[in-house]
């Protein structure tokens, strides 16, 4: 009984070990089993199409999908990048004056009383239109004189006439011919004096002509005329009031034409020359007009610090006011850069300077860095390369596009 229960304890413990030992295995099966599954869909994961570097660069860079068929439909208009001169301007400050050359201080060339003003601030005047007149002491004398000189040397001549006759005769002496010959020649020279001294006062000589005829009233009415078409501008005369012949009583400005006198740093005197071309417009945007520099001053001022530039412009709607502060723009050089594009296709996307590029059919914008500009183009540094494909029209529409964050996987349709 002994033995065989020795026997049957035997048996119960190699059935245990057993038993563990297969447990055991299929654990360690398993385990391995799990490892490789596990290794394998790391791998599938990693090498899969959406984890793949350019996946994940595509997903952040945002773009907007648009079929090639369909892009003129949306006002797109595409160009290469590529090289082109660009203007280099300078800005400087200017004001509007008075054409110096066209601006008249009518004084009266003879003293008297005011009997007609017939001009007024702002009014307009023709060449040799009469603005007031004055009655004079002074012209009545002149006129007089020139009347009375006339006369002298009418009866003069016809003395002489009569002497010289009688000379030829021998009826009277060579004395009284020679004197007779001298009163005449003495009453022409004075006779001229007198016209002289009418024509220094502004009177013509076809004037002079017709004055015997005239009514003696006008012998002291002496009118003041516009030296040429114009505004008056200013007025200094009343009726009734004395005027001196040092008085000014207008100013006539024709402005048709203005200067604008621009103010030239010492740092831009090199740069600013005769004919180069010139912006002026206004800060308030009421003024934009073109023109050319016509003279630069050869000093510069003691207090400014500043040199003198002058640009004559047409004025003929009277929108150049004198006084008026604008802004020179001077064309002061050309530059030959790689990359131009206009300013227009430049758009500013979170905060930085854009421009959309076309890859196959997405819009992708792209940040520039900008060098020189102007008004309407700029260079472009980096960021867009010669020969690049470009938006440079319509770059609007897919920015709004792009902002709407419709688009989940970052492409819009």
């Amino acid at each position: 009984m002994l033995k065989k229960g020795l026997l049957l304890a035997s048996i119960l413990t190699v059935i245990i070990s057993m038993g563990i030992f297969v447990f055991r295995e299929d654990l360690f099966n398993n385990k391995i089993t799990s490892a490789l599954a596990n290794s394998m869909n790391t791998n599938v994961a990693k090498n899969s199409p959406e984890n793949s570097p350019q996946a994940k660069q595509d997903k952040d860079i945002k773009a907007v999908h648009l079929e090639d068929n369909r892009i003129s439909e949306f006002g797109i208009e595409l160009a290469k990048a590529g090289p082109g001169n660009i203007s280099i301007h300078i800005d400087l400050p200017g004001q509007i004056a008075l054409n110096g050359d066209r601006v008249a201080h009518i004084v009266p060339r003879v003293s008297g009383i005011a009997r007609k003003v017939l001009k007024t601030l702002g009014d307009t005047v023709l060449k040799g239109e009469v603005m007031a007149v004055l009655e004079s002491r002074v012209l009545a004398d002149a006129k007089a004189g020139f009347l009375a000189a006339r006369e002298r040397v009418s009866l003069a001549r016809a003395n002489f006439k009569r002497e010289e006759k009688l000379w030829k005769r021998k009826i009277t002496s060579e004395q009284e011919y020679l004197e007779a010959k001298q009163a005449y020649a003495e009453a022409k020279i004075q006779l001229r004096s007198y016209e002289q001294k009418l024509h220094a006062l502004g009177f013509s000589e076809e004037y002079l002509k017709k004055l015997p005829t005239l009514p003696d009233i006008s012998y002291t009415r002496y009118p003041i005329v516009a030296p040429f078409s114009g505004t008056v501008i200013e007025k200094h005369i009343v009726l009734g009031e004395f005027i001196r012949d040092d008085t000014t009583v207008y100013v006539v400005s024709d402005l048709s034409s203005v200067w604008v006198n621009i103010s030239i740093y010492q740092k831009d005197l090199p740069l600013v020359k005769k004919g180069l071309p010139v912006i002026i417009s206004a800060r308030h945007g009421s003024v934009k007009t073109r023109g050319v520099i016509s003279y630069v001053g050869p000093l510069v001022g003691q207090k400014t610090r500043t040199a003198l530039a002058r640009v004559i412009l047409a004025n003929k709607r009277g929108i150049l006011r004198p006084g008026l502060f604008v802004t020179a723009t001077i064309q002061v050089a050309k530059v030959k850069v790689p990359v131009l594009i206009p300013k227009s296709a430049i758009h500013d996307i979170e905060g930085k300077p854009s421009v959309f590029v076309k890859k196959g059919e997405n819009f992708y914008p792209v940040t520039i860095q900008m060098g020189r500009t102007n008004e309407k183009y700029a260079e472009i540094t980096s960021g867009l390369l010669p020969g690049q494909l470009y938006v440079v029209k319509g770059g609007f529409t897919l920015k709004a596009q792009l902002s709407k964050g419709a688009f989940g996987d970052g492409h819009g349709h």
